[in-house]
């Protein structure tokens, strides 16, 4: 839809999407395929290998080098990149890889349970800053950042109107198994296998991506196929909750429907007619 638009006004796309900054992940990300990219200038896409850390400090800092004067269509679904955006990052504190290490194992020996008791605890303040705390990974960089002595962020996402897509729950869950299938039958278990001999080792983040994971542990033996692609719905229905509950309670969004059957062209029609009535959003950047 992001795609259909920016080709009608020659405008770049944005990806706020935080596994298309890894090269050579493709399949399991839906990236933009080469002709699309050929016809229409994306931002924010392959900017390190999965062997890489990257941050989403790094990712602004590529936004801010590389943003167009002329507006730009920001698409994708990663919250903590739509906050940079709108408000900035916070510098936060520098990694603490014993504390780290402590708490990874925390979290491994007691659950996601101990880290939020950890944290409520500890730094209520902070605790109570942490919209996702269903996300190890936001619990143990809240609990690393208190730690540092570094007060909690102040200020909510700025009244900033922005456009979102959201679709019926049953309607959501039969289109996230069909894309599924069309991951494994476009050749995920490939990509991966490839990654794996250019990466033998992929970063924290590139190896807990969704279904990079299952394709990764079927590989290795730890998991069957069906198992792996099960594994990978569940984990994306649990992303689409997660992601809708964050834009709820962070952003004010107009949402429009995608109700089954709606063609691309609908959906991209409705999104303009809502832009039409609002003001551009100025980046943060």
């Amino acid at each position: 839809m992001a795609h259909r638009i920016a080709a009608g006004r020659g405008l770049a796309i944005l990806s706020a999407d935080a596994m298309l900054v890894y090269r050579g992940m493709d399949i399991g990300t839906a990236k933009p395929s080469a002709a699309e990219r050929a016809s229409v200038s994306y931002l924010g896409i392959d900017l390190a290998d999965p062997s890489e850390s990257f941050s989403a400090g790094a990712w602004l800092e590529h936004v801010r080098v590389s943003l167009p004067k002329a507006p730009v269509i920001v698409a994708g679904g990663t919250g903590l990149y739509i906050k940079a955006l709108l408000q900035g990052l916070d510098a936060g504190a520098k990694p603490n890889p014993a504390l780290r290490a402590e708490l990874e194992s925390l979290a491994a020996e007691r659950g996601l349970e101990a880290l939020r008791q950890k944290l409520l605890n500890e730094h209520p303040d902070w605790y109570a800053s942490v919209r996702d705390r269903e996300n190890p990974r936001r619990l143990i960089r809240a609990i690393e950042i208190a730690h540092s002595g570094a007060p909690p962020p102040k200020a909510e996402l700025p009244p900033v109107r922005i456009t979102g897509l959201y679709m019926e729950r049953g309607a959501l869950e039969k289109r996230i198994a069909r894309r599924v299938d069309l991951m494994y039958q476009n050749g995920l278990m490939e990509e991966v296998r490839r990654l794996r001999e250019q990466h033998p080792r992929f970063s924290e983040t590139a190896a807990q991506a969704i279904g990079y994971a299952e394709a990764a542990a079927v590989l290795s033996g730890k998991m069957s196929l069906a198992e792996a692609k099960e594994r990978t719905v569940l984990r994306t229905r649990q992303l689409a909750k997660r992601q809708m509950t964050w834009f709820r309670h962070q952003a004010e969004v107009e949402w429009i429907e995608v109700k089954p059957g709606m063609t691309v062209g609908e959906t991209a029609e409705q999104v303009c007619a809502a832009w039409a009535k609002q003001d551009p959003v100025r980046l943060n950047v």
